[in-house]
């Protein structure tokens, strides 16, 4: 598969919309693998946990199948490698083999452990680009505000100055600012998530040692083909 830069105008919208939907995602799926885990380890005993667990760990590597199809789309890069293990046979005995699949729990660590992310990427990404529009625009709402000995404002807080005027100038240079540093900002959490998933949803060392694997017994096939085909050499006879 190839990978192509995303324009740098549409890259910032496709970000932060990966930051804002990752809150209500992440939210899904800790509660998935938190109550799948906990339901399937206490229903072991009776052989009931093994199914539950196995489509937990189903659930988590489709999961994981769309994070990583998601942060390589928005940074036009792959991801490291990652390899899962075939699992043969059927029934409960296919099963029971499954829960044997490292990248599996480490998918299932992901979608557990990226929660904490989410939240923070959710609520820095809503302040930079929502708080930064308000302040640039205080001037056409920020008149409504109630004024009085209760109701003080930030620059007020700070100086004791209570004017309008000044607070205004302060909250349309703050919401410039976070305008200003809100693509940075972004691409950085950005930035924490591909981090994240390249610990845990890649495995190139697993991936290395599948691909030799695959080619040393496509070698011995190839091999053992050619050391059972009768090769004949056609013989010129001279009158």
């Amino acid at each position: 598969m190839s990978y192509s830069t995303p324009p740098a105008a549409g890259r910032f919208w496709r970000e932060l919309s990966y930051l804002l939907r990752g809150l209500p995602v992440g939210v899904v799926a800790f509660t998935v693998a938190v109550t799948g885990f906990a339901l399937g380890l206490g229903t072991l005993v009776i052989v009931c946990g093994v199914p539950v667990l196995a489509g937990t760990l189903r659930a988590a590597r489709g999961m994981a199948r769309v994070e990583r199809r998601e942060l390589e789309a928005l940074s036009g890069r792959p991801l490291p490698p990652h390899h899962y293990r075939t699992t043969g046979g059927t029934g409960l005995g296919r099963l029971v083999r499954s829960l044997a699949e490292p990248q599996s729990w480490r998918d299932l660590a992901h979608m557990v452990l990226a929660l904490p992310l989410r939240v923070a990427g959710f609520c820095l990404a809503l302040v930079w680009t929502v708080g930064g529009v308000g302040g640039v625009l205080f001037v056409a709402w920020g008149w409504a505000l109630p004024r009085g000995e209760d109701n003080q404002g930030l620059v007020e807080l700070m100086t004791g100055n209570d004017s309008y005027a000044g607070e205004a100038v302060f909250m349309t240079a703050v919401g410039a600012l976070l305008l200003a540093t809100s693509v940075p900002v972004v691409r950085g959490l950005v930035a924490l998530h591909r981090s994240l998933a390249g610990v845990l949803l890649t495995n190139r060392t697993a991936a290395h040692r599948a691909a030799v694997a695959a080619a040393a017994r496509t070698g011995a096939a190839t091999a053992s083909s050619g050391a059972g085909t009768t090769v004949s050499v056609p013989v010129t006879t001279t009158v």
